[in-house]
């Protein structure tokens, strides 16, 4: 990862203003659908997992099970629900990396926190950005996983990647965020998240 150590140091140093950015919501491009903070929500967290890879810096994803009742099939980070027995929404986070992929926490480095974000399923996920060993071989553990992979990291922070496209939710239209990576589909909250870092970065490299 050393050989990355300019790259790192810039998004480190851009996730250490993040305290004054306000939290995202899937409720963004959607004001007619309801608004952010009118729910009661409950606390979740997610890691966005950088790794070495062979096109340069990655983040890694998860796809769910097409078994799963909720989201079956979507690209989303590990992560999952607080259970009360965490410490910590950052403690949350590596918990459920490691249950669903393996990657055990102490070998992950957290450099960061991106803003909360609010889903419309009233979850308030806390994102974490870490750091993953280039030698560590992450793997689907959980009937809730189909499978991991990865995206080139400067794909996702290229704005020019992100489409805002809609389709019917529950009766209603409802417009996302969405950045397509080869066959892999990312969208609604997981895209949302990662535009919300692609904006953080275009801000620290403008300031």
């Amino acid at each position: 990862m050393e050989s990355f150590r300019p790259q790192l140091n810039r998004i480190e140093a851009a996730l250490s203003g993040v305290s004054n950015i306000a939290p995202s919501s899937d409720f963004d491009l959607n004001h007619d659908y309801g608004k952010a903070g009118a729910n009661t929500l409950t606390d979740a967290a997610v890691l966005i997992p950088i790794t070495k890879g062979p096109r340069g810096l990655e983040v890694i994803f998860t796809k769910r099970s097409q078994k799963m009742r909720n989201h079956p099939g979507q690209i989303s980070f590990p992560g999952g629900k607080a259970d009360a027995s965490d410490t910590s929404t950052e403690y949350t986070a590596l918990r459920e990396t490691h249950e669903e992929i393996g990657l055990h926490p102490d070998s992950i480095q957290i450099i960061g926190a991106l803003p909360k974000h609010e889903t419309v399923t009233a979850f308030l996920v806390h994102p974490y950005v870490g750091l993953v060993p280039e030698d560590a071989m992450p793997k689907a553990l959980t009937g809730e996983v189909s499978e991991v992979f990865s995206a080139p990291l400067d794909h996702l922070l290229n704005p020019a990647n992100y489409q805002i496209e809609g389709r019917m939710w529950q009766g209603q239209a409802r417009r996302y965020f969405s950045v397509p990576y080869g066959p892999y589909y990312i969208w609604g909250a997981t895209a949302r998240m990662m535009r919300m870092f692609t904006e953080i970065m275009e801000t620290h490299d403008e300031g």
